[in-house]
């Protein structure tokens, strides 16, 4: 698999999730999130280009739907999905979740800096 960089940013979260790939239903945790992914693990592995859908609890107990993602790598019971299909209304909240994350990592950084040269 060729290198590439990731047009989103990554951050780190741990919360549950549920996903379904046909008649089969896993369950497991979300490790990062992007506005365009996650990377999982769980009871089900995957394989690379399997389709699933998959329901998140984000860490302030919101839940984010996902109709249609595709597996894009797996190790194990570790795998990485792209959100293919997601409701416009649940996108703009996991939008405004993850613009949230970069608010919050901007001021950790501001504060360090701050303690640091202060």
């Amino acid at each position: 698999m060729p290198f590439s960089i990731r047009p989103y940013r990554r951050f780190p979260v741990q919360c549950s999730v549920m996903y379904n790939a046909g008649p089969f239903q896993g369950q497991g945790t979300a490790w990062n999130l992007s506005s365009t992914g996650w990377r999982l693990s769980g009871d089900l592995p995957m394989r690379p280009g399997e389709i699933l859908s998959l329901t998140v609890t984000l860490p302030n107990e919101q839940r984010i739907e996902v109709s249609e993602a595709v597996v894009r790598w797996s190790r194990g019971q570790e795998f990485a999905v792209e959100n293919v299909m997601i409701e416009p209304y649940t996108h703009a909240r996991l939008q405004h979740y993850v613009k949230r994350l970069v608010q919050s990592t901007h001021e950790n950084l501001s504060l360090e800096r701050s303690e640091t040269y202060g």
